[in-house]
């Protein structure tokens, strides 16, 4: 298995979908709705099959399952090349856009006043995150299903001001959710969130980074490349035409 696909598969078990079904190496998600990632096939690998009838049995499963069909396609792999010949067609209206970037780089473990990891989501993480503080099955499965996550929050006169998530797979630490109160932004508690969940990782054996971030959020890729993040490679979206 390339490196490529090895982190895809990395970063699909530290966001698990609610249904995951195997097409060979490919792997046909489903959850609710909620995200791309959890919403669409995973098509790093090989399917098993050729390429026309794995698309036809990923567009079938995506009906069953009461999606859109969706086809997570590494961007400058021969699929990237052939698929749009084969009546798809890149997602330009996908709501976190059609285009992301998959970043990778070292740990920077740190401390600051006010945050920690904790190994349940509370009420203020949900809100924070999510945007509910009674979240769906599907968030609730996404979220806060797979083994090795933490729930990082930054607190500031008992409201949580910061959160986000991590999930170690291996010795990979995936890092996803980071949101901030506009309040409280432009202080640098992304940064100490983030180093504190850094420290947590790194005493669960995680020795490096990865996160998915959309091409046009300028400001998440400029603090990753902070700690020392750059490119690994880039994915996006198809749906048929």
């Amino acid at each position: 298995m390339d490196v490529v696909t090895r982190l895809e598969h990395d970063c699909a078990q530290a966001w698990p979908a609610l249904v995951d079904e195997p097409l060979g190496d490919w792997r046909m998600r489903a959850a609710g709705g909620f995200t791309g990632r959890a919403n669409s096939t995973l098509t790093c690998g090989d399917p098993g099959v050729d390429v026309p009838t794995a698309l036809r049995r990923s567009a079938g499963f995506a009906e069953r399952n009461g999606i859109a069909p969706t086809a997570h396609v590494v961007i400058g792999t021969v699929l990237d090349s052939v698929i749009g010949r084969l009546g798809w067609r890149v997602h330009l209206d996908h709501p976190g856009g059609a285009e992301s970037l998959v970043m990778t780089g070292p740990l920077a473990p740190g401390e600051h006043e006010g945050a920690r990891v904790d190994d349940t989501p509370s009420t203020q993480w949900w809100e924070l995150t999510a945007g509910s503080d009674q979240p769906t099955a599907a968030q609730r499965h996404v979220l806060s299903s797979a083994p090795g996550v933490g729930y990082g929050v930054l607190e500031r006169d008992g409201q949580v001001v910061a959160a986000v998530r991590g999930a170690v797979v291996g010795d990979l630490l995936h890092v996803a959710r980071l949101a901030v109160r506009p309040a409280y932004r432009r202080q640098g508690l992304a940064v100490g969130l983030l180093k504190t969940l850094y420290a947590w990782a790194h005493a669960k054996g995680a020795t490096r980074q990865a996160l998915q971030v959309a091409e046009h959020n300028d400001p998440a890729i400029r603090l990753y490349e902070g700690f020392g993040c750059t490119e690994h490679h880039r994915y996006r979206y198809w749906i048929p035409c």
